[in-house]
């Protein structure tokens, strides 16, 4: 699993060099990544292993624009991100990331098809195109006869199908999962695997999967593994 890196090419939607990011504590300065260098190819399905605290969650906020590295430089699909301000940095994650998350992040008020619309009403998609391509998106995730459905009506694999199809209904460059299978029984994390390879083979979406199991990360084509906030050999990470 190469974890080597350089700064070029047309078809690397992520390109990151020395990426640190430091928190303070108080008096306390607190290291989460120290100099990660990567390189993630267009269509690519990668996850990211490695103990709790060893940065994953900070990584995959800076690849997602959720938040800047201290210092370090970041290309996003083509765009430089790590000067950008707020409103950039919104701008960019609703146009380039789909995101999904452990806990589902569904709004729990809204029904299924509102909470697939939603980053299209951030990107000034008109209703009726709109409602149409959320309803689509539900179809692909296989919950045409839950669309009116609250997240309190469905199930955890079905919400979780719902914020797969809002994370791609934008069709962005890049899918981020933080544990998307954590919160599911095994058959229905199973199901959730299998919708995002298969929007990888039928749209060419590029994956990064933050993971603590092995039978995940088996599943994608090359696996980063994170240690006290630096890229590590395999034999290394615990």
């Amino acid at each position: 699993m190469g974890e080597g890196i350089k700064m070029d090419g047309n078809h690397s939607v992520i390109q990151a060099k020395d990426l640190v990011k430091t928190y303070k504590m108080g008096e306390v300065e607190v290291h989460a990544l120290c100099g990660v260098t990567l390189t993630i190819q267009r269509g690519e399905v990668v996850s990211i292993m490695g103990p709790s605290g060893s940065g994953k969650s900070t990584l995959l906020d800076i690849l997602g624009c959720l938040d800047l590295p201290s210092s370090g430089d970041y290309i996003l699909d083509g765009e430089t991100v790590e000067k950008l301000n707020d409103d950039q940095l919104a701008s960019i994650r609703n146009r380039k990331v789909g995101f999904v998350f452990q806990s589902f992040n569904l709004l729990p008020r809204s029904t299924a098809l509102s909470n697939v619309e939603l980053p299209m009403t951030y990107a000034g998609v008109s209703g009726k195109d709109r409602r149409q391509r959320a309803r689509s998106a539900l179809e692909a995730v296989g919950l045409a006869d839950r669309m009116d459905h609250k997240p309190t009506e469905l199930s955890g694999g079905q919400q979780q199908r719902v914020a797969i199809a809002r994370a791609l209904v934008n069709n962005p460059a890049i899918v981020l999962a933080d544990e998307p299978t954590g919160n599911l029984d095994s058959k229905s994390g199973k199901e959730i695997m299998e919708l995002l390879l298969k929007s990888n083979q039928e749209r060419g979406t590029t994956l990064v999967i933050v993971t603590h199991d092995p039978n995940i990360a088996a599943q994608t084509q090359r696996v980063l593994h994170l240690s006290d906030g630096e890229l590590v050999p395999a034999e290394v990470s615990t």
